[in-house]
């Protein structure tokens, strides 16, 4: 037997092993080795083993209210008993008949805000890692509703309410907020005994000299039985200032329950339009008066850049107005060829001259056909129809964009 035989009896031995078996799929024409998909392990899952993840310490706290459910017997019979009533009533079947039902939709947002409607919030603040930024690894169940209106003019007003967008123009003023300050908000029931309410607004995405930090944008405390008029301002209402290029920043509305009324006059400062002074971090006040508050209710929303933010900058904050801007590296030009294949060739000497010259012969083309008084000249209604004679190709080419409005001419019209 010759050498190279050998070689491939031994190869045929050692594949053919229970103990070394060789899974050999074909997939799309192509032969696959290993495991097959639905066997072999998933990227997510070697991670998973390569990192392992104890589940008490990853596991998030939850620092908000709890809530009292009643039994589930009583929901559905609750349920039952108003279905009946409904179906029974001959008076709303007349009007179903008739077509004119009408659903009144407060009624229903009532409804759905006093059910679900907070377990949705907390689930889109999830999505936005609102609570990863302010409080780590805790969070919260929304159980008092907060309603918050920016008010633009007499009958326009912006509400704030799942991460929705809110330009700083809309936001320059405080806006309204009201919520249920006299229920409990674990039984829902009045309380007696008046309660104390505090309000936090930050931003955890505009801080500019530290990343972890927070700009607290507006802050009131002890305010009595959800009259927020009443509150302790101890930082006045600042807009919303997110700088050019940075895209969307969330500001975050925090209302805490206190167990009585509370002296924070050490987060009081002094000069509104010091930024410095307006450095929060949420996660540190709520360790520091943990005992004594709760988290209860949440909104937020976003907002960008626009032309009123320049203003604010200068005349407010008596700073210059930071612009984040990413510079493009000049374009790689090769050295000039005497015959450049393939090319047009006035397109490539362009490239090889002054970008101001070339604009400034477009600009004087522009203007020798327009007239101070008469205005330019009308183009043409069949530019295809016209023909182009005893010219060069490139100019041909040249002429013929020129009339169809094609290239670097829209640029100058």
């Amino acid at each position: 037997m010759s050498y190279t035989n050998l070689l491939l009896k031994n190869s045929l031995n050692f594949y053919l092993k229970p103990s070394c078996t060789l899974l050999i799929t074909s997939r799309n024409g192509h032969r696959l080795r290993g495991k097959p998909p639905g066997v072999a392990k998933t990227i997510e899952q070697r991670l998973q083993e390569d990192n392992p993840i104890d589940p008490e310490i990853a596991e998030k706290i939850n620092i908000g209210f709890p809530k009292l459910r009643k039994p589930r017997s009583e929901e559905l019979k609750e349920r039952l008993a108003h279905l009946k009533a409904q179906r029974s009533s001959s008076q709303l079947e007349k009007i179903a008949r008739r077509n004119n039902l009408s659903i009144d939709l407060d009624k229903v947002y009532e409804e759905y805000k006093n059910t679900t409607g907070q377990f949705d919030l907390k689930r889109i603040a999830d999505h936005y890692n609102v609570f990863k930024d302010l409080f780590g690894d805790a969070y919260f169940v929304p159980r008092v509703a907060l309603d918050i209106k920016y008010e633009i003019s007499d009958d326009t007003l912006v509400p704030v309410y799942n991460g929705n967008i809110v330009k700083p123009l809309e936001a320059a003023k405080a806006p309204l907020v009201s919520f249920d300050g006299v229920s409990d908000p674990i039984t829902g029931e009045k309380s007696k005994k008046d309660s104390y309410w505090t309000l936090i607004a930050t931003n955890p995405d505009g801080h500019f000299t530290s990343s972890d930090s927070e700009y607290v944008h507006w802050f009131v405390s002890n305010i009595p039985n959800g009259d927020v008029a009443k509150g302790e301002t101890l930082v006045e209402y600042m807009q919303p200032i997110p700088p050019k290029g940075i895209g969307y920043q969330r500001y975050i509305f925090v209302l805490y329950k206190q167990n009585s009324k509370l002296d924070f006059s050490g987060y009081k400062i002094n000069k509104n339009n010091d930024l410095e002074q307006r450095t929060f971090k949420t996660l540190d006040f709520y360790k520091k008066y943990q005992d004594e508050i709760t988290p209860a209710g949440l909104a937020f929303f976003q907002s960008d850049w626009d032309k009123g933010i320049t203003d604010f900058y200068h005349n407010v904050l008596n700073l210059k107005e930071p612009i984040f801007e990413y510079e493009f590296p000049k374009a790689y030009l090769q050295d000039q060829k005497w015959f450049p294949l393939k090319q047009p060739f006035n397109l490539y000497l362009d490239k090889h001259r002054d970008i101001k010259q070339v604009n400034k012969e477009y600009l004087e083309k522009k203007l020798a056909k327009s007239h101070p008084f008469k205005g330019t000249e009308p183009p043409l209604k069949f530019p295809n129809a016209h023909p182009i004679k005893n010219v060069p190709s490139w100019l041909r080419t040249e002429i013929r964009k020129e009339r169809l409005s094609l290239g670097r001419i829209n640029d100058y019209k």
